[in-house]
């Protein structure tokens, strides 16, 4: 049985790790509210490009644009959206799992050191590595999605794919694979995401856009703009999940550390309570003895 001394050591040594992780959860929660803000704020200026974009595309036709056209796939691209820190539970696990099961011939572009990490460790093709901060401006960001535009266009790659974790509320954040390029069909485009829904946009049937200059021309300057705002959303999206993953872990860490604190207290008492009980009978058969 352990002594009392190495009981309150560790109850010393659970309570400085409850501080800890107290303080993780609280930076969490503030950075939680600010990145949650901004990724919902910006669905709503995705939807309205898509709208756009879908309607657009239905009103022109037929238009040659080298992210329309699709290609023979050799050399898929796949970016990876992670986190550069860990404790934010099974965030980065569940992402990377679908990560790996991609093809052999895939190489990847990554933001954030967890998805480098993971990249090395499968010895696969790294083309660049970004690095995404909390407070990472949109032209810093843009700076990930004119690379991979630019690496489409020169055709040193045939594809894009984006792997990051979708942002639902608090407790849930899911991992998603978003095809970039080539874009294929504009269809109605679920917000932030580049996912093409089956049905139709009914209400944009009613409305009347006028472009200037002409269609092709406004349809041409969107779409690049679609891609970085794309890229931008899902990297808000990220951040977003991982701040809420790591506040929850951080809360549930806390709360673990509380239940030890208690436990081991309790232990700490009957061994204490033994102890002086032991004592009192030594001292009663002591004096039973010189009786």
């Amino acid at each position: 049985m352990a002594s009392t001394r190495d009981i309150r050591r560790r109850i010393r040594s659970v309570k400085n790790t409850a501080q800890i992780t107290k303080a993780m959860q609280m930076v969490a929660a503030s950075k939680m509210r600010k990145a949650q803000q901004a990724a919902l704020a910006g669905r709503p200026y995705a939807e309205s490009m898509n709208r756009v974009l879908s309607s657009l595309a239905n009103r022109v036709g037929s238009i040659s644009h080298p992210f329309l056209e699709k290609r023979e796939i050799r050399r898929p691209c796949a970016l990876v959206i992670s986190t550069d820190k860990g404790l934010c539970g099974a965030l980065n696990t569940n992402l990377l799992r679908e990560v790996g099961l991609l093809p052999q011939e895939t190489v990847f572009v990554t933001a954030g050191k967890k998805g480098k990490q993971f990249v090395a460790r499968m010895g696969r093709e790294l083309l660049a590595d970004f690095e995404v901060k909390d407070d990472s401006s949109s032209y810093k960001i843009k700076q990930i999605s004119q690379f991979l535009i630019d690496q489409y266009l020169e055709g040193k790659i045939d594809s894009v794919s984006i792997f990051h974790t979708r942002f639902l509320n608090t407790l849930v954040q899911k991992p998603e694979r978003n095809d970039l390029l080539p874009i294929g069909k504009l269809e109605k485009l679920e917000a932030g995401t580049g996912k093409h829904e089956e049905q139709s946009i009914q209400a944009d049937e009613n409305l009347q856009y006028i472009y200037e200059p002409s269609g092709d021309e406004v349809l041409s300057a969107l779409l690049p703009a679609y891609i970085h705002f794309q890229v931008y959303q899902l990297v808000l999206d990220a951040k977003a999940s991982e701040h809420s993953a790591r506040m929850v872990a951080m809360k549930s860490a806390t709360d673990n550390a509380k239940g030890m604190i208690k436990d081991l207290t309790l232990e700490y008492n009957k061994v204490r309570q033994s102890g002086i009980t032991t004592e009192l009978l030594e001292i009663a058969t002591a004096q039973m003895a010189m009786a």
